[in-house]
């Protein structure tokens, strides 16, 4: 199984070379899927969003699919997600988007697709692939998901914790300091990666590719 969990996208070269890298294969050969469920509950300016995909296109893929999970049945996402050579899952909201992979049967097949498929994911998109999504975490690192008061299981693909946007001025708590208190009330590895930075996942192997900040707990 191989994952490229990012903070930020597909930001700089080095990421871009790991994604290629992952594939096997020339930018041009590379068909994605894009799914971008996480950020359907994220209310506001989604600049963000529109510059991620602005980032993708600028890549060179033979192919940039939308598939979002939440408004379509299985018999329709699933083939399209089975062409795919990247299942790309964007930021947002991963409780939303958890909540969607469980009740439209993509953590069932995910095992199966990955099987031969590369996943990325951009912040909501990495923090997922945890045993966890981790609550408390949430609520004193982001301040988000506040309404809720129980965990969600992950889809268990990685064996650490994921922080993304590590040092940027949107998120006040993200920060070194802030993180390593909260972190040492986690038992597993946590990774916190600014938005120019990425974990390398092959089986059990973990490489950081960065051209920014990152920091591991634990």
């Amino acid at each position: 199984m191989k994952l490229l969990l990012t903070s930020g996208g597909v930001t700089n070269p080095s990421i871009a070379r790991a994604l290629f890298e992952l594939v096997g294969k020339r930018p041009e050969e590379i068909s994605l899927a894009v799914i971008p469920t996480a950020s359907n509950a994220e209310k506001g300016d989604k600049m963000w969003l529109i510059d991620d995909l602005v980032r993708l296109k600028g890549q060179g893929f033979k192919g940039i699919d939308i598939v979002d999970i939440s408004a379509m049945a299985r018999e329709l996402w699933l083939p399209r997600l089975q062409e795919a050579d990247v299942l790309y899952f964007e930021g947002g909201n991963r409780y939303h988007l958890m909540e969607h992979m469980n009740r439209s049967g993509l953590t069932a097949a995910l095992p199966d697709l990955l099987k031969d498929k590369l996943y990325v994911g951009m912040s909501a998109g990495s923090m997922i692939t945890a045993k966890r999504l981790g609550l408390e975490l949430s609520h004193r690192v982001f301040e988000d998901d506040l309404d809720r008061t129980e965990d969600l299981p992950g889809l268990g693909l990685v064996g650490f914790s994921f922080i993304p946007h590590l040092n940027n001025p949107h998120f006040k708590n993200v920060t070194p300091m802030f993180i390593e208190t909260v972190a040492r009330e986690v038992a597993e590895r946590v990774y916190a990666l600014d938005d120019n930075s990425a974990l390398k996942v092959v089986g059990d192997a973990v490489e950081v590719v960065s051209e920014g900040a990152w920091k591991r707990y634990n």
